[in-house]
């Protein structure tokens, strides 16, 4: 959302708009649910993005734009778990768990750029058969996405489903930037390893 749209829509909050508090929750509770669990996995996620929101609606007149509305939401959220899960907090655990397919080599990457050596299949929409394909494999992508580790599923999705930049993920969850990477490199790896056997098979 630009900073226009931010300005617009805190107006209308601040005016008590309920149809822009419903906008608000629409565009940005994934993100906020992906965060908190991130931070305290899945058994407590409903009761921080609760509290965060309670949190939100308490401060939104404080709020004065240095950073945007998504970052300012998800810093809120992020407090709210780290306070709820202070005493326990896990460390960082880089360590894979099995994902359905596996996972593919480094060696499919160009060292130099970290781009593909051999592209991946490419997907077309333009047949009824190929939109039937794309769907099932969305079901495998998110059977493949149930199977990471909390953080790696976490990392992967606020940065491709949100579009957060790495380093605001690094201080969302309050890990290194170099781990950020490997995370997010070790679940792309095993996604793609989950597209790589449907190509071959045609099942998940």
């Amino acid at each position: 959302m630009a900073a226009a749209d931010d300005t617009l829509l805190l107006e209308r909050l601040l005016a008590g708009e309920q149809r822009a508090f419903k906008e608000l929750v629409s565009t940005y509770q994934s993100a906020m649910r992906a965060v908190a669990y991130a931070i305290v996995g899945n058994r407590h996620v409903d009761e921080v993005v609760q509290d965060a929101w309670l949190s939100v609606v308490r401060n939104l007149g404080g709020f004065e734009g240095r950073s945007s509305l998504k970052t300012w939401l998800l810093t809120i959220t992020a407090n709210s778990a780290k306070s709820r899960y202070k005493q326990n907090r896990r460390e960082v655990l880089l360590d894979d768990l099995p994902s359905p397919h596996g996972t593919l080599d480094d060696d499919r990457f160009s060292s130099s750029d970290g781009h593909w050596l051999v592209a991946p299949y490419a997907w077309h929409q333009d047949t009824p058969e190929a939109l039937l394909t794309e769907s099932e494999l969305r079901e495998c992508l998110e059977h493949t996405l149930l199977s990471l580790s909390e953080l790696q599923s976490s990392v992967l999705l606020l940065r491709e489903r949100q579009g957060l930049e790495l380093e605001e993920i690094c201080n969302l969850l309050e890990i290194s930037l170099s781990n950020v990477r490997v995370l997010l490199h070790r679940a792309r790896l095993k996604v793609f390893a989950t597209v790589e056997h449907f190509e071959e098979t045609g099942e998940c």
